[in-house]
């Protein structure tokens, strides 16, 4: 896509911090990480959400990011990692084109932990 940022830096047009380039996908830091050693892993192919990528390509992208987290895991020294996908505007998506958080993380972090599930109420 013409004016995608992320085709740009998958691309090579825009220079980033790549950590990882498999062919397929990338990885590269976050510029506002919630917690250092956040990262993307993205697709080169540009999709706009989960629902647009490829089906062949999401066997990929599971191994792109097990590897992606287990060494930014090594190069941090976390004890936990979140893995965060959002898709549309209204679940926070910001740009869009497909991409995935590793949020690297330690106790005490600063990063409030995902809200608890509310009990179901119509049981």
């Amino acid at each position: 896509m013409d004016n995608c940022v992320f085709c740009k830096i998958a691309n090579g047009e825009i220079p980033t911090n790549k950590i990882y380039d498999d062919g397929l996908f990338v990885a590269f830091m976050d510029m506002s990480p919630l917690t250092p050693g956040h990262c993307l892993v993205i697709p080169k192919t540009h999709a706009e959400g989960l629902p647009e990528m490829r089906d062949e390509s999401l066997s990929g992208l599971g191994k792109a990011v097990k590897a992606v987290a287990a060494a930014v895991v090594k190069a941090t020294g976390a004890t936990g990692f979140n893995i965060l996908q959002n898709n549309g505007a209204d679940a926070g998506q910001a740009v869009f084109h497909f991409h995935v958080h590793i949020i690297p993380r330690h106790a005490n972090d600063g990063v409030f932990p995902l809200p608890k599930p509310r009990k179901d109420t119509t049981n």
